[in-house]
């Protein structure tokens, strides 16, 4: 009888465990998060053949650097940035970067910037218009009347080449044709992506062109720091170190005036929430439907980068430094999601649930001439580092 009630016991134990291990593998996934591993970091989210295609008769794949402090997923379409695992509050990995399951799903979206590396040029240009040397350029129109990160096909859609040197480094390279969108020049464009021991997501862009032409790189990551479809970034906490920022009329175009934060729900030089003054009745957050505006950085350099600011998620309690060589940065707080895409983790990309925070010149510089210059001329060299880096 002792045997037997002995052997019950064991059977039971087997059971149990058995059962929690299963439960704890679904709330990974579900919750699309990573296991708190050492070295070894698994995304059982992610399935690589989803981007593993010919687009365009290019060779498109799923590309991961890593270290056992960051991980991030890109496609070489649109080079894009599908996931960025980092730890939380309770050491755990937490994807911060909203994103698709599937290349088909980024050309399906009706939101095409997702985590993509953008250009030729960067937000706005005026009536996709612009004059070099004499000459007047156009730019297809996709935004109003206005043309809006390069034309209707941007560099989030085209195949990028990547290789890999190491397993914290993705190069990605791209010649962009001459009159490509409508761009005067072959721009031959580079752009690195790679992790660091201290949590850090560094870019860095290089271009050079054979005819004198304009350039304004980024890339246009959106956030959650609670995690992927972990709700509302309203109560996520900034800080920036900007004192001015350039207003905008109705169609999101700069005036060209550069005004003061002060006194304005725009001054984000002591601490709020995106949240906290979103709603006042003031004339550029109705022109933006919330914060969609470029701010201008003060002079807060740290090596040899200007410091962007701090944006903290108020659950996770991860937080976001931006440091970057770039004059400005475009805060975007997720005013245009509707609900309408599907993310990685199963949740919706409802309305400002994700923010993006792009590094750059300043939006309509071509056509603004008391705005920082994006003109690139033959036999120079464009080149601009940016850096997300990540802590508690």
């Amino acid at each position: 009888m002792k045997k037997f009630q002995l052997i019950h016991i064991i059977f039971l134990g087997l059971f149990v465990l058995t059962a929690c291990q299963k439960k704890q593998k679904e709330h990974e996934v579900h919750t699309n998060t990573v296991p708190n591993q050492t070295n070894t970091m698994k995304v059982s989210s992610l399935d690589p053949t989803n981007f593993k295609e010919k687009i365009n008769g290019k060779e498109v794949n799923l590309y991961w650097i890593k270290n056992k402090n960051i991980q991030a997923a890109f496609t070489n379409y649109g080079g894009r940035l599908v996931s960025l695992y980092v730890k939380n509050k309770n050491n755990e990995f937490v994807d911060v970067v909203v994103g698709f399951k599937s290349n088909k799903e980024y050309q399906e979206s009706t939101e095409p910037y997702f985590g993509a590396t953008i250009g030729r040029v960067g937000n706005r240009i005026a009536k996709g218009k612009f004059t070099l040397n004499i000459v007047e350029y156009t730019i297809p129109i996709n935004n109003g009347e206005n043309s809006l990160h390069g034309g209707t096909k941007g560099y989030q859609d085209v195949v990028w080449t990547a290789s890999q040197p190491d397993a914290q480094t993705l190069v990605l390279t791209y010649l962009s044709p001459d009159m490509e969108m409508g761009f005067p020049g072959n721009l031959q464009v580079k752009v690195t992506y790679s992790v660091t021991n201290d949590s850090e997501l560094r870019m860095e862009y290089q271009a050079t062109t054979d005819k004198t032409t304009v350039v304004n790189l980024t890339n246009h990551a959106f956030f959650n720091l609670n995690g992927e479809g972990s709700g509302t970034i309203l109560n996520h906490m900034v800080q920036f170190n900007a004192k001015e920022y350039t207003p905008v009329d109705s169609g999101l175009i700069p005036t060209g005036k550069i005004e003061s934060v002060i006194g304005t729900p725009f001054d984000f030089i002591k601490p709020h929430t995106i949240g906290e003054r979103i709603l006042e009745k003031n004339n550029q957050l109705e022109n933006g439907g919330g914060y969609d505006h470029n701010f201008v950085l003060s002079s807060t350099r740290n090596n040899n980068m200007n410091h962007v600011g701090s944006i903290t998620g108020d659950l996770s309690k991860i937080v976001l430094n931006v440091f970057t060589e770039e004059p400005g940065f475009q805060f975007y707080s997720g005013n245009f999601m509707q609900g309408k895409n599907t993310f990685k983790s199963g949740s919706k990309d409802e309305y400002r649930t994700a923010f993006a925070l792009e590094t750059q010149h300043f939006p309509d510089a071509p056509n603004q001439p008391n705005f920082p210059s994006i003109v690139l001329r033959k036999g120079d060299l464009y080149r601009s580092t940016s850096v997300y880096k990540f802590s508690l």
